[in-house]
């Protein structure tokens, strides 16, 4: 009786004894596992984890033009930075491809329409140039107006800094009123500058990329004088009031000048515009005899020194009347 129960016993023991051994084992191949991860990670020796790719803030190198070839070629000229400067100043959606691509249609298109009219090829390319020269007359003059806007909205965006600053807000602070209460384009290019802050930019540098974006002297003294009191102290809020109102100051002495001056511009621009449609105007009541101005090789000649005398007639008068102030 006895052998089967000890049999039974030492069965059941070493059943359990083995199991014990192997439940450690496994543990010990655990803890094993996780120490040599552990190292491993510490070390860099694993696998990297794949994780998202950073995002990133720059801004992507605008292209060019939507066509490749034409992109390529104009990445190679020279003055082409600086017509996209212009665009972006003008805040067109525009690139230098399409503008380009605009002015070679017009000229193609104006010149090719007016030779067909009275066939002369030295009229024909004039008015072709003058039609090419359009589109781009067309962005500066969209850049001079929203300078002028910009400039018009200045000193209001300082008053508003002004107030900010004297009820306690930080110069950030400020710069995010005048981005939320100013219309465009004042308060989008504030709106740029206070982002390009947050995303990790100096103020420095963000102050100075404003002015490249918007170069107008008001805005280049006004951030010069807000650099100059970030470095040596002082009161910030009485230093931008002052700039407003010296702003202000100038814009009444300009329009005092445009007053002063309005008579000239407008004599220039009479002398300018009557040669041209007094010609229309006689070709349409006799083409026969106008037609001999570009004809006869007396009459190209007298165009040429007509258009070389108006041109220089209309720079000297924008000359004298433009007065900088």
């Amino acid at each position: 009786m006895m052998v089967p129960v000890v049999l039974a016993f030492a069965g059941a023991f070493v059943v359990t004894v083995l199991l014990l051994v192997a439940m450690n084992l496994s543990s010990s191949s655990r803890q094993s596992k996780r120490a040599a991860s552990a190292l491993q990670q510490a070390v860099g020796s694993e696998r990297q984890v794949s994780l998202l790719p950073p995002t990133s803030f720059r801004k992507t190198q605008q292209k060019l033009s939507a066509v490749p070839w034409v992109n390529s070629i104009l990445s190679k000229v020279d003055f082409v930075p600086r017509m996209q400067r212009l665009i972006k100043e003008a805040d067109l959606k525009w690139t230098v491809g399409s503008l380009f691509l605009m002015s070679l249609a017009a000229f193609a298109f104006a010149g090719y329409l007016l030779y067909l009219r009275i066939h002369s090829v030295i009229v024909a390319l004039v008015v072709g140039i003058v039609a090419g020269i359009l589109p781009i007359a067309f962005v500066y003059f969209k850049r001079q107006k929203r300078m002028e806007k910009f400039e018009q909205g200045l000193p209001v965006a300082l008053d508003l800094m002004v107030s900010a600053l004297r009820v306690g807000h930080s110069f950030t602070a400020a710069i995010g009123v005048v981005t939320r209460e100013c219309p465009d384009p004042v308060g989008s290019e504030f709106r740029t500058c206070y982002d390009e802050q947050n995303y990790g930019l100096d103020m420095r540098t963000a102050l100075e990329n404003l002015v490249q974006r918007i170069p107008l002297q008001d805005l280049k003294i006004v951030i010069t004088a807000i650099l100059i009191q970030r470095e040596s102290g002082g009161n910030l809020a009485e230093l931008l009031e002052k700039a407003a109102d010296v702003i202000r100051q100038r814009f009444r002495l300009r329009r005092q000048v445009m007053v002063h001056t309005a008579q000239g511009r407008l004599t220039g621009w009479i002398l300018t515009l009557l040669p041209i449609f007094l010609g229309m105007g006689l070709y349409l009541l006799n083409p026969k005899t106008m037609s001999l101005l570009w004809t006869r090789p007396i009459g190209v000649k007298m165009m040429i020194v007509a258009g070389c005398m108006l041109t220089v007639g209309t720079l000297l008068i924008q000359k004298i009347v433009r007065i900088d102030i």
